[in-house]
C-alpha cells in the first residue's frame, strides 16, 4: 500500500476509488436533500419542478411537526444530560481508579449497545407500562439514557486516556487535592470530550425510533416516530424536508464536535510545553 500511494498512478487510483466509496455512501443523503426541494406530491427524484413549499409546510397552522420537533428536543436534552452524568462517573472510575474486573464492567457497560433495540425497546415498556409511565418525556428520556449512555461512555474513557496524566501528577506533587486536580486539570483538558460526549448522546436521542415508538402515547410522539407514521398512513412529501434537516443538525454536530476538539488538543500541548519549559533548565537539565 505504501508502495501504491508513491506513484502518482497508484495515488490517482486511491483518490478515485475513496470518492467512489464516499459518494456511494452520500447517495441516499444527496437524494434526501435534492428530493426535498421538489415540487412533485408524491416526491420523485429527480425533480420535475423546484420549491421551498415543503419546509413551509413544516410549520403551518395545524401541522404536527413542530410539537414532535419540541418533544424530540426536550427529550434529547434530558437524555444528554443523564447520559454525560453517567458517562463522566464511568469514565472517571473505569480510567482512573483501582475498579477490580475493569474489561468486565466496561463491556457490561457497553452492553446495550449489543442488544437488538427492538428487545431494548420491549423490555423498557414492560418496565413502565405497569408505572403508568407510557408518554412521559422523563420515561423516553431514560429509555433513550439507555442507548446514549454507552457512546458516551466510550468517547470519555477515550478523552480521559488520552489525557497526559504526568499534568494530574504535577498538580498532586504541589499539594493539590484529587477534586482541585480534577476541577483544575482533567475536566478542563476533557471538556472537548465531554461536550463531543454531549453532542452524540443528544443525537442518539434525536433519531432514536423504536424506544420512542414504544414508549410514546397518542399526545406524546417524538419526530423519528412522527416521520414513520407519516409515511405509513400517508404520503407526505414534507417528511423528505425533516430528513434534509436532520441531515443538516447531523452534519453541523459532526463539524461541531470536530472543532472542540481541535480546540482541546491544542489546549493540552499548550500546558506540556508549559510544563517541559518550566521543569528544564537553559542548559537542558532538570531543575
Amino acid at each position: 500500500m505504501t508502495g501504491l500511494r508513491g506513484t502518482w498512478t497508484g495515488r490517482i487510483a486511491l483518490t478515485v476509488a475513496a470518492t467512489l466509496i464516499l459518494l456511494f455512501l452520500a447517495l441516499p443523503i444527496i437524494v434526501i436533500v435534492v428530493t426535498s426541494f421538489g415540487a412533485d406530491a408524491f416526491g420523485t427524484f429527480p425533480p420535475s419542478s423546484w420549491t421551498l413549499g415543503w419546509y413551509r409546510a413544516l410549520f403551518a397552522d395545524g401541522s404536527k411537526w413542530p410539537a414532535a420537533l419540541s418533544l424530540s428536543v426536550l427529550v434529547a436534552s434530558i437524555t444528554t444530560v443523564f447520559s454525560v452524568i453517567l458517562g463522566i462517573t464511568a469514565a472517571t472510575a473505569l480510567t482512573r481508579s483501582e475498579l477490580p474486573l475493569r474489561s468486565a464492567v466496561y463491556a457490561l457497560v457497553l452492553g446495550p449497545l449489543l442488544i437488538p433495540q427492538v428487545v431494548t425497546a420491549l423490555g423498557l415498556f414492560l418496565l413502565f407500562e405497569p408505572a403508568s409511565m407510557l408518554g412521559s418525556p422523563i420515561a423516553i428520556a431514560l429509555g433513550h439514557t439507555v442507548l446514549a449512555s454507552p457512546i458516551a461512555v466510550m468517547i470519555l474513557v477515550a478523552t480521559l486516556r488520552g489525557i497526559d496524566e504526568r499534568l494530574e501528577d504535577a498538580a498532586a506533587s504541589m499539594g493539590a487535592g484529587r477534586l482541585t486536580v480534577a476541577r483544575r486539570i482533567t475536566f478542563p483538558l476533557a471538556a472537548p470530550g465531554i461536550v463531543a460526549a454531549a453532542i452524540f448522546s443528544f443525537i442518539t436521542s434525536f433519531d432514536e425510533f423504536f424506544i420512542s415508538q414504544f414508549l410514546s402515547s397518542a399526545t406524546t410522539v417524538t419526530l423519528p416516530v412522527q416521520v414513520f407514521n407519516a409515511l405509513s398512513y400517508d404520503v407526505d412529501p414534507s417528511v423528505t424536508a425533516v430528513s434534509a434537516v436532520l441531515i443538516a443538525i447531523a452534519v453541523l454536530a459532526l463539524v461541531l464536535v470536530g472543532l472542540v476538539r481541535w480546540i482541546g488538543s491544542g489546549r493540552q500541548h499548550a500546558l506540556l510545553s508549559v510544563e517541559n519549559t518550566a521543569g528544564l533548565a537553559p542548559g537542558g537539565d532538570a531543575v
